[in-house]
């Protein structure tokens, strides 16, 4: 009787359920069958999963109090503990890509790994043999640092990026750019002649990958600065006239929207969002003005985190707020209990929840 039951299910029904589960349940129902356990290495359902869950957008950031770890805010599912234990060192999250995050080694400089934390999957990257090159100016490391996860093809990429500074010298203007290709195990470089770049910690840490090109918001709202992963091209992309020609009271945040490029803009008590709708012309159009009314005394420590057509997430110094963007409803998820060393803005990232593979 059981079996007839479970016949007047379809597959492709009992696989669009399963697509939907949060990874762990997954895991764990890989002891029902035979047919369960392959479906995390099954390439169909690999890519029907991932089609679903790059829908949704979730926040991690690192929480530093008595000991520091790591917090995962889901819209449907709430606040939940993210360990990266599995790498067995102790790393900070420099870039995050459609379920992949890249890592830097805090005790051993120049040690990166690129990790998967909801399957447990991670690789340490091979060090480069371009060690003068690797002197990036100010401070010996790569001013950029980027993730690119393509999950149709199943690779990714890593960037450095920054100016290259000769032993006891200034910088001479040479802008170095490192790419690792998880395909063939290796480093490339090129060298191209790039204006003096301004970036803030915001900007360097929203880096949005979209139509195969890395992207990073600069400093000052001169431009967008893109670059083709897989032909090492540099290009440049106009932010909206209202934000390149406002007053200077703007605020504007490189975010990512249901896989077109967006930025969010704060000015005067409105949250102003803009998508790219058509990428070649660079086109922009306003999507949505949100009032702050409800959130005033926020507004000056708020940052917006990652996003959906549903909602956007946003941290302040010790909080993590939601936006219902269709309820047009505020909500904290999260909130640091007790002093905090450091603002959770300052480590916060766009995470999605995908079986994609970094080996």
């Amino acid at each position: 009787m059981d079996n007839r039951k479970v016949s007047l299910f379809p597959d492709e029904v009992i696989l669009q359920i399963l697509a939907r589960l949060p990874l762990k349940s997954l895991f764990r129902f890989k002891s029902v069958c035979k047919t369960w356990y392959r479906l995390p290495s099954d390439k169909y359902f690999t890519s029907l999963y991932n089609q679903v869950s790059v829908k949704d957008q979730m926040l991690v950031a690192e929480v530093s109090d008595s000991k520091s770890s790591l917090i995962c805010v889901d819209n449907l599912r709430g606040v939940s503990e993210l360990s990266l234990a599995f790498l067995r060192d102790r790393v900070r999250i420099r870039a995050s890509c459609n379920g992949l995050l890249c890592c830097s080694s805090i005790p051993e400089k120049g040690v990166y790994y690129v990790c998967n934390p909801s399957t447990r999957e991670h690789r340490k990257l091979p060090k480069s043999r371009e060690r003068p090159v690797t002197r990036f100016y100010p401070d010996g490391e790569a001013t950029l640092v980027g993730l690119a996860c393509d999950l149709t093809r199943n690779k990714f990429y890593v960037v450095m990026a920054g100016y290259h500074r000769s032993f006891g010298q200034r910088p001479d203007g040479t802008f170095i750019c490192l790419v690792f290709d998880s395909e063939t195990n290796k480093w490339r470089k090129f060298v191209s002649a790039q204006e003096e770049c301004s970036f803030t910690h915001m900007s360097k840490n929203q880096v949005v990958f979209v139509n195969g090109m890395l992207h990073w918001l600069m400093g000052g709202l001169c431009y967008i600065l893109a670059l083709d992963v897989e032909h090492d091209v540099w290009r440049k992309i106009s932010l909206p006239d209202e934000i390149r020609c406002g007053d200077g009271g703007n605020r504007v945040y490189l975010l990512e929207c249901d896989g077109f490029l967006s930025v969010i803009q704060l000015s005067n008590g409105w949250m102003k969002i803009w998508k790219m709708r058509e990428y070649e012309t660079e086109t922009w159009s306003v999507v949505d003005s949100i009032s702050l009314r409800c959130i005033k005394g926020l507004v000056p420590g708020i940052f917006p985190i990652c996003q959906t057509g549903e909602y956007v997430f946003l941290a302040t110094h010790k909080q993590v707020l939601v936006y219902q963007r269709q309820s047009k409803l505020w909500k904290e998820m999260f909130s640091v209990k007790g002093s905090s060393s450091l603002p959770l803005w300052f480590s916060a990232h766009a995470f999605r929840s995908t079986i994609a593979s970094c080996n």
